[in-house]
């Protein structure tokens, strides 16, 4: 067999960013105080009323808890204080309300709610957190306040990496049904951070079936996760089922990199090889040099195809992906390619090969004229050949034909007829099942 050049084990970096969809990175202050900003007010107004009330009518003429007379003044001047960005004074006065005797539920919750504000003014984002908790531990939270506080304590536990914390508090955003994709997918990476694989696994499976019901398209970093942890922990099984996941989502040239160089790693079989590099080069994935002179040096050999072996080495070359200590060899292949390719077009151009072949009661010799075609560049020919030789019957190697077939096919632009010759691998008998699971893959992608 001939010696693999590079055929290393694929190798990636953790991403060092958060890895999740849209709102997912740290806030910064000014995006968490705008963010409070919306959320708060509404209350701040609110409780500004409630407290005017309070001060200047009988609790009878208004609806819903009242804060106590005893601080009502107190609460006032916080509030005007607040207004006017003066927070070190607001929380003076909010203190002193806090020391009164005597506070109901309801006090407090709105003692601890204008804390929190005030603190994520100001940048305290712990001291705010705990506010929050503080707020809807008194139990005078209605629904939609718990809601709106929770949230907040899972968005800062989140930024200030208390991530135990934030996923506390994310468990029970999505145990009230009020997550979005975000907040499972902030779960997901807060139990990543913490080296916790197995459940940023299941909460990024969580993420992704999230996202399918609700018709949105999976985060990408979400499968990110899961190959990280799968190759981290040396799954090969898991990592290739991740790559993937990933090519179905995107068909990226570098996951299919990744996913190939995987699949020849331990490959014994030149046919196998050869098939997994055809693989590689029709989805743009081959990025090592010596990657396209083993497939061009396989070509020219057991299915003798010169002609596609030529075009092969010309792509590696203008890729730039050809080492300059491999320059000579690489010339003397492509000069060798080229004579042989020159008498195959000889021989079709005088007719002898396709007379020979239409005079073959078997189809062996029409898949081959179909294989010539198409390495040249007929692709039109080439699925005539093909298909004439699968009519006969008598192909040797079947796999071949259909994948020589569907590529065919694909480059005329009949994307249903390349997809119905790439299922026909299935009927192949003896076919390596990583072969038959690679083109089905690759398939899938055909016209995406």
């Amino acid at each position: 067999m001939i010696q693999l050049l590079n055929r290393q084990s694929p190798r990636w970096t953790p991403e060092p960013t958060p890895l999740c969809a849209r709102a997912v990175p740290h806030r910064t202050a000014a995006a968490l105080q705008r963010w409070t900003r919306l959320a708060i007010c509404p209350g701040l107004a609110a409780g500004l009323m409630s407290l005017t009330l309070s001060a200047a009518a009988p609790a009878a003429d208004t609806k819903g808890p009242q804060i106590s007379r005893s601080i009502a003044k107190e609460m006032i001047a916080a509030q005007a204080d607040l207004q006017k960005n003066n927070f070190a004074d607001g929380l003076k006065h909010l203190a002193t309300a806090e020391a009164t005797s005597g506070l109901t539920p309801f006090d407090l919750k709105t003692i601890d709610e204008l804390k929190a504000y005030a603190y994520i003014k100001t940048n305290a984002f712990k001291s705010a957190q705990d506010a929050y908790e503080a707020a809807i531990a008194t139990g005078a939270a209605t629904p939609e306040e718990v809601a709106r506080y929770t949230k907040a304590v899972f968005q800062i536990a989140y930024q200030e990496k208390a991530y135990p914390k934030a996923i506390e508090y994310g468990k029970k955003i999505v145990d009230t049904d009020a997550a979005s994709g975000d907040t499972y997918a902030i779960i997901t990476q807060s139990y990543y951070l913490q080296k916790d694989c197995k459940n940023a696994v299941i909460w990024a499976d969580k993420s992704i079936a999230y996202a399918k019901k609700t018709g949105a398209v999976p985060a990408e970093n979400l499968y990110l996760f899961r190959l990280q942890c799968a190759f981290d922990s040396n799954d090969t099984p898991a990592t290739i089922g991740a790559l993937e996941d990933l090519i179905r989502l995107n068909g990226k040239p570098d996951y299919w990199n990744k996913l190939l160089r995987f699949e020849l790693q331990d490959e014994k079989d030149d046919r196998n090889i050869l098939m997994i590099y055809r693989v590689m080069y029709n989805t743009n994935s081959i990025t090592s040099g010596s990657n396209y002179i083993e497939m061009a040096q396989l070509l020219a050999d057991a299915p003798a195809l010169p002609g596609e072996a030529e075009s092969v080495l010309e792509k590696g070359e203008a890729s730039g992906s050809i080492p300059p200590d491999q320059k000579d060899r690489v010339n003397r292949l492509m000069t060798a390619f080229k004579s042989r390719a020159e008498q195959d077009r000889k021989d079709l151009a005088s007719g002898s090969f396709a007379t020979e072949a239409a005079k073959s009661s078997a189809g062996e010799l029409s898949m081959k004229l179909g294989e010539v075609d198409y390495g040249f560049g007929d692709n039109q020919k080439a699925v005539e050949a093909i298909n004439a030789g699968l009519a006969k019957g008598g192909v040797k190697h079947l796999d071949e034909a259909y994948v020589y077939l569907g590529l065919a096919e694909q480059k005329l632009g009949n994307t249903a007829e390349a997809k119905k010759a790439f299922a026909q691998l299935k009927t192949v008998p003896n076919l390596s099942p990583k072969i038959l699971n690679l083109w089905q893959l690759y398939a899938e992608k055909v016209g995406s």
